[in-house]
């Protein structure tokens, strides 16, 4: 990565490879064709999430997604979605393989049942999928986890430690052969864990996780737009969040979640799970990598790491980042309603250079 000082201007400029998200949510219909722009500007590639109402089960069902994505890009963008399939527990293993031998499908997706947005088609038992997990071992196809268990008795900020014991652990255990990527990482308990694995473990940090902990969710009102799942940790589980994602290590690398409700769905009585951060990300990120006194590492986590983890060439085209103070929209108008982006609570000093 080349990093240029101007003294005189007093301004950096970070040049990098275009980055990649590994964990994006684009839903459908109007909410896609309003917020695709938004990550189709800035990323290269995205590993598209299928929890869909009703969820990408099946080979036919991803070319259908994909088509709809490509469909919904703004004239000119150079972005490639890459799908996956939502693990069943009537999950079909040749169609799947299929799917995966075609290059239709990049990784397939375990939810816990019930464990957030659109879940309840999720997996209960394990057992009854691996048949299917077997299969992607075989073959070399990753599993995506939402890394949490749904047991009610156990607290929420306790959900992500208790699935390293109860389900990862006796999984890789059982199948060590399967490469696996757990997502959307909030805990040190999960860093410690993916750092402590020595082949077929990696995971994805999101932008928000790096910037909020619980207290900015919950002290002074509660702020609908910073709740999500995983829920937001405490202050140290934050900064172990932050020490992963500037060591370089390349098993930690950027999977945005960025996940968007309309503003009516997530201020009430009863608000969805969610924080929108396409429009803003690489800002922030630098932002971040600068407080953190490593912006040579931010090209690895940003634009390097997924793209060797998932076995593919990082891209060619170049994003510049600059520091000067930026501004972003409050919300994204959609044909489904308005999205509220993320707020990181401060000044944004970095821009990508357009």
């Amino acid at each position: 990565m080349l990093v240029i000082r101007n003294r005189l201007e007093n301004m950096m400029h970070i040049t990098l490879r275009r980055p990649d998200d590994w964990h994006l949510h684009l839903r459908d219909g109007a909410m896609l064709e309003g917020i695709l722009p938004e990550s189709a500007r800035d990323f290269g590639r995205a590993i598209i999430m299928p929890n869909l109402v009703p969820p990408v089960v099946t080979g036919a069902d991803a070319a259908a997604y994909r088509d709809r994505i490509l469909a919904a890009l703004p004239e000119g963008a150079d972005f490639a979605p890459l799908m996956t399939l939502y693990l069943t527990e009537g999950t079909d293993p040749d169609d799947l393989a299929a799917a995966a031998q075609s290059g239709l499908i990049t990784a397939v997706k375990l939810y816990p049942a019930g464990a957030t947005t659109n879940s309840d088609s999720g997996v209960r038992d394990i057992d009854k999928v691996m048949p299917v997990l077997e299969r992607m071992a075989e073959i070399g196809l990753p599993l995506c986890m939402h890394g949490e268990v749904t047991d009610p008795a156990i607290d929420i900020f306790d959900r992500e430690a208790v699935f390293l014991d109860r389900v990862l652990e006796p999984l890789r255990t059982r199948l060590p052969e399967l490469k696996m990527t757990l997502e959307h990482v909030t805990t040190k308990d999960g860093v410690d864990y993916v750092r402590g694995a020595d082949r077929n473990l990696a995971c994805t940090l999101t932008t928000h996780h790096l910037i909020i902990n619980r207290n900015h969710m919950l002290v002074g009102g509660i702020r609908p737009h910073y709740y999500c799942l995983p829920i937001v940790k405490r202050a140290e589980h934050q900064q172990a969040l932050r020490a992963a994602a500037t060591s370089g290590d390349a098993r930690f690398f950027l999977g945005t979640d960025s996940a968007p409700h309309v503003d009516a769905a997530k201020e009430t009585g009863c608000g969805c799970a969610g924080v929108f951060s396409a429009t803003n990300t690489m800002p922030l990120l630098a932002q971040v990598f600068d407080e953190e006194n490593a912006l040579d590492q931010l090209e690895s986590f940003a634009s390097l790491n997924g793209p060797a983890w998932y076995g593919l060439a990082p891209n060619e085209a170049q994003m510049v980042l600059e520091k000067i103070p930026g501004e972003f929209p409050a919300t994204i108008e959609t044909g489904a309603g308005p999205v509220t982006v993320f707020d990181p609570g401060f000044a944004p000093q970095w821009r990508v250079r357009r």
